[in-house]
């Protein structure tokens, strides 16, 4: 017997980490003995066409009320609060990231987006963040009830760790080309250290096309070419050996729910230079060097310090194999979604 829907817009094997999160949740969940049926909702969320809205609100409503609806926060933060309240299924709102305070949007859109998951929120019977960042931010700016919030960490498997160090030594960052991920920021901090030997791979599709066409015209103008390269999406092997070959993981992101490529990183005992913003501090702890979102001077510094400093790099990276040794397992992070839906279907 089905005991549960998790409910996602689109492809959910695109290979970023909220849809690498859910889509594995829901196969351990599977392999766990909690039986959850996956419920493909249209792509075109967190702007839905209207036509796209009905048929995700005919298809949630559709799912009998005794299996709980995992909503990914794509689509929870946007959906109509007025029809959501019509869905007979108790819904578990997964929200990695609240759309209101995505970077870039227009004044009237962001805005538009904070009420609108404000009032989706007095809807949910539970709420499942991956880190207590993202808690805080639901409670202190959305009027989110503590008490209903489980934090669930996302998993991590073991990966293959063979350094094979690059030469030239390579400068990873992987992420989205969108601009909350910082990008921008990283591109000016390596024009700041162009005097030192490296090569950088920046991997990721485009969020959006206008965003990737100004990081690649950025990059020609600070002369970063051909040390820079925008590898696009690439898979599973050819990423790990991306960071068997690196010798410092970068992400100058301007907020984090959680930061999952941090963590992968760390398990290939890398060190880190990322920003002090939203979880990134209690995800990386002291396997890094943090710096101010948006300072591409100091973020320069910090590179230089780690390509520069032999001792430096080898401390920060056993932090960083230390600290990865903790992390959860996917097998943790499904329990933890099983017991909310079985506390769910108690109430």
């Amino acid at each position: 017997m089905t005991r549960a829907v998790f409910a996602i817009p689109g492809d959910k094997n695109r290979r970023t980490g909220g849809f690498i999160y859910e889509a594995t949740v829901l196969r351990v969940l599977n392999e766990i003995g909690c039986t959850t049926a996956h419920l493909q909702l249209p792509d075109s969320f967190p702007d839905p066409t209207a036509a796209d809205m009905d048929q995700t609100l005919n298809l949630l409503r559709a799912v009998p009320p005794d299996q709980p609806v995992i909503l990914d926060g794509l689509v929870f933060g946007a959906i109509d609060p007025r029809g959501l309240a019509t869905v007979r299924a108790p819904v578990i709102a997964m929200i990695h990231h609240p759309l209101g305070l995505e970077n870039g949007l227009a004044a009237d859109r962001a805005a538009f987006l904070m009420r609108n998951e404000a009032a989706a929120l007095r809807h949910a019977a539970r709420v499942i963040v991956p880190s207590a960042e993202t808690a805080r931010i639901l409670c202190s700016q959305f009027g989110a009830s503590a008490d209903r919030i489980t934090i669930a960490p996302p998993g991590f498997d073991r990966p293959a760790v063979d350094p094979q160090p690059a030469d030239p030594p390579l400068i990873l960052s992987v992420g989205l080309l969108a601009p909350r991920k910082g990008h921008d920021v990283l591109l000016n901090a390596l024009a700041g250290i162009a005097d030192l030997p490296w090569r950088a791979e920046i991997v990721g599709r485009a969020h959006d096309q206008a965003t990737a066409d100004a990081l690649y015209a950025q990059a020609r103008a600070l002369r970063l070419e051909p040390r820079v390269r925008f590898a696009g999406e690439v898979g599973p092997k050819a990423l790990r050996s991306l960071y068997n070959e690196a010798s410092v993981f970068t992400l100058a992101t301007r907020y984090e729910g959680y930061g999952m490529v941090l963590s992968e990183a760390m398990m290939y005992g890398l060190p880190v230079v990322s920003c002090a913003t939203g979880a990134v501090p209690d995800t990386v702890g002291d396997a890094g060097i943090l710096v101010p979102p948006d300072d591409a001077e100091a973020f320069a510094t910090a590179l230089r310090h780690i390509l520069t400093d032999p001792h430096e790099k080898r401390r920060l990276a056993d932090l960083s194999a230390r600290r990865s040794a903790t992390l959860p397992r996917w097998r943790d992070t499904a329990e933890i979604f099983s017991a909310v839906i079985s506390g769910v279907k108690g109430a």
